[in-house]
């Protein structure tokens, strides 16, 4: 239906939704009883405000039906026990945040009341920068250069063991006489000197 051929009391109702999109939002459709149960835990936990907040629902005559502001299908409802043989000309749909049920009711007072509306975060992935990557690229090449060293050295270490060769390495020195012959020439020192 064109815009100029709604009823002018809807138009109040419409001027919400066209503040709720320049916003960056939309007034708000909920489809399932856990939509509506989040929705609730939220508003109870956070809203200050009165106890009837306007939802982005409102009833079409020329289809006898409430629709959702946002054209999607009406897939979910949760009215509280209202009487049904109320006009229904400018009428929306609000949810009460004490029980969560909706109810019927003017939308010329939608503004003294509130709007319930949503809003998609934007979320934006963070990579790390160029300096970033090339430290982490430099840290793994170093971590891995050195192992590598450590492997080789242990490798030729265990190698030279086992083929029974003196390393450099060696600590201890080691002297051409046994301990044995090293007494028998000390002794043989010290005749020596007695005898002069």
């Amino acid at each position: 239906m064109p815009r100029a051929a709604l009823p002018a009391l809807l138009l109040p109702l419409l001027g919400l939704a066209v503040a709720a999109a320049a916003a960056g939002a939309d007034m708000i459709s909920i489809h399932n009883e856990e939509e509506n149960a989040f929705i609730l835990d939220t508003l109870q936990k956070q809203w200050k405000g009165p106890d009837d907040i306007l939802l982005g629902m409102f009833f079409d005559t020329d289809d006898d039906s409430f629709k959702w502001f946002d054209k999607s299908n009406m897939t979910f409802v949760k009215w509280s026990d209202q009487e049904d043989g109320e006009d229904l000309v400018d009428t929306c749909a609000f949810l009460h945040t004490k029980t969560g049920d909706w109810k019927k009711g003017n939308c010329e007072v939608s503004s003294v009341e509130g709007t319930l509306c949503k809003a998609a975060i934007p979320y934006e992935k963070k990579y790390l920068s160029d300096n970033h990557i090339l430290i982490s690229a430099l840290v793994i090449a170093s971590t891995v250069i050195l192992t590598v060293l450590g492997a080789v050295v242990w490798f030729l270490y265990k190698r030279s063991l086992d083929s029974g060769f003196t390393t450099v390495f060696s600590a201890a020195p080691q002297s051409p006489y046994n301990d044995d012959c090293v007494l028998v020439v000390a002794e043989e020192n010290e005749y020596d000197v007695q005898l002069d």
